[in-house]
């Protein structure tokens, strides 16, 4: 099946195996409330176990570094996209309101992103993304 749209998670490249997952976990989390079309249906095994529905379209993991991820977020922004946002200070916070008062002491320009989630049409998508690697 071909979608209309995409999703791109950027996750800097220099973190630690779980602070990847980490970011990625939580990313995925804010796609998911702010789009709740892109979610399936819920899910059940033969033996009518019930089981939680998932996102239904393919998410694209991709890495960058730095000023990679600088540079999606100034594309996603010029391009109306609005981006699911994790700085790295938010590693250090315990919990919802401590990561928005993080964000939001920074300005754009100065924060430090260790990941972008974007959904959007798919040529949007390839334009943010553009040059990006799949995420090894």
């Amino acid at each position: 099946m071909l979608f209309d749209t995409k999703i791109a998670l950027v996750i800097r490249d220099d973190l630690a195996s779980w602070q990847k997952m980490n970011v990625a976990a939580f990313l995925a989390s804010g796609i998911a409330a702010s789009y709740p079309e892109c979610i399936g249906e819920p899910y059940e095994d033969a033996s009518d176990n019930k089981y939680l529905r998932l996102i239904g379209q393919p998410t694209l993991i991709y890495g960058a570094d730095r000023a990679g991820l600088t540079r999606v977020l100034d594309r996603a922004l010029t391009r109306g996209a609005q981006p699911a946002v994790y700085t790295e200070e938010m590693f250090t916070t315990t919990h919802d309101e401590a990561n928005r008062a993080a964000v939001r002491s920074v300005e754009r320009e100065n924060l430090n992103l260790v990941g972008l989630a974007i959904r959007a049409e798919r040529k949007v998508i390839d334009k943010i993304v553009d040059k990006l690697r799949f995420h090894q």
